[in-house]
């Protein structure tokens, strides 16, 4: 895929995704939703990609969602693809699914203003760091919409309920110091500093083996939703297990008692563990 509304670049094995409508503040159209689907799918298969970031041309992170068409702007009805409330999906849940199933680690460098969609897509995302400049918002009760983007899975997991019902139902535009003090965002740093410290915390953790990393992030997303940590018991034998046996795990161990930086192997594109994945898809329907 050409793109046309995102930069994709990858160097020193980091892959940095720049929302790219600079002149519309990124705001999110059903290009870029595709472009960044395509986007998250080529990084997967890439091995060389070892993290990802994400972050906005120019002074924003993204608008939210451009509502250059008027007032019917969240209407499908008319849509032939989105025509019944059964079928229509909502296409800031179709990114924050795909990036939740991401096998790399994904960090938000939230540039500017984020509103909207340009924050929930952020949610799925590892770790969120905020220029001081950054101003967001769940301005959703204020358009007369609701919440999008998975947010009311991953919203109150992140930043616990009391604080996500306050964002939600006030709607209101808060700065990157609420943003750091409610536990949506672990980092306020100045505008010059931001992408360079998200750039050394993707190279940080792209020094540990690729295939741990990879079945640590679905660990660590997917129990959040067990209901009992034998979910986890059971998981983290089969992962223990498999990667216990493996080249990497040698290597590991024998970098670590000969002091020196490790080599590892395990390519998470090809080479996943038999019992991976061990959930089983959800459907929509």
């Amino acid at each position: 895929m050409t793109y046309e509304q995102i930069q994709y670049d990858v160097a020193d094995g980091i892959l940095t995704i720049t929302l790219d409508r600079p002149e519309k503040l990124n705001a999110f159209t059903e290009k870029m939703l595709r472009e960044l689907l395509d986007a998250f799918d080529r990084a997967d298969t890439d091995d060389a990609v070892r993290a990802i970031i994400v972050t906005g041309a120019g002074r924003a992170f993204c608008a939210g969602a451009d509502l250059s068409s008027g007032r019917g702007t969240f209407d499908y009805s008319d849509d032939a693809r989105r025509d019944k409330p059964t079928t229509h999906r909502d296409g800031g849940g179709l990114l924050t699914l795909r990036i939740f199933q991401c096998k790399k680690p994904v960090i938000a460098a939230i540039n500017g203003p984020a509103v909207g969609v340009g924050v929930t897509m952020t949610l799925p995302m590892d770790i969120r760091l905020a220029s001081d400049s950054a101003r967001m918002g769940l301005v959703f009760v204020k358009r007369g919409i609701v919440p999008e983007a998975c947010s009311s899975w991953f919203l109150p997991r992140l930043v616990g309920i009391a604080q996500a019902t306050e964002w939600v139902y006030t709607g209101r535009i808060f700065d990157a110091d609420e943003a750091k003090r409610g536990g949506l965002v672990s980092r306020v740093l100045p505008g010059d500093q931001l992408l360079d410290t998200a750039r050394a915390l993707a190279r940080e953790m792209s020094e540990g083996s690729a295939m741990s990393v990879a079945l640590s992030r679905q660990m660590m997303w997917r129990m959040l939703g067990a209901d009992h940590p034998m979910e986890a018991h059971k998981v983290d034998s089969r992962a223990i297990y498999a990667m216990g046996r493996s080249a990497d795990a040698a290597e590991g161990v024998n970098s670590f008692l000969e002091k020196r930086p490790a080599k590892f192997t395990l390519k998470p594109s090809t080479e996943m563990p038999d019992f991976y994945p061990w959930w089983s898809p959800r459907r929509f329907e």
